[in-house]
């Protein structure tokens, strides 16, 4: 039998604490404003180098668009839709809390279900 072999997690798929969820967060506001530079966006989040670029890699897989112009980095969407792609950091559900949150019929509720599938087989 063949072994299945481990892929590597992607940005999305590693587990978002709430204290990263709220920096990202306030990291899409602040270029919402206008744009920054990584300096002045590090100094405002409380950041080293090396993390400000994990959160720009996350973003950036989340199909968050950050170019950078002229030294400064640019939110190409309004902010309300780039919100709305950040990954949601791990609620600690029980099984059962998940199971009464996925009854309904949105797009929401689907992956939900499909998920909660996924670990009781």
């Amino acid at each position: 039998m063949a072994r299945k072999r481990a892929t590597q997690p992607t940005a999305l798929s590693k587990t978002v604490t709430s204290e990263r969820a709220a920096r990202l967060y306030r990291l899409l506001k602040l270029l919402g404003a206008g744009p920054k530079s990584r300096a002045d966006l590090s100094r405002r989040l409380r950041l080293d180098m090396r993390g400000f670029y994990r959160d720009l890699e996350l973003l950036r897989t989340a199909g968050i668009e950050l170019p950078l112009v002229k030294g400064r980095y640019m939110l190409n969407d309004k902010v309300r839709d780039a919100v709305a792609r950040l990954p949601f950091p791990d609620p600690r559900l029980t099984l059962g809390e998940a199971g009464q949150l996925a009854k309904g019929r949105t797009a929401a509720h689907q992956k939900l279900k499909q998920q909660l599938a996924q670990i009781i087989r």
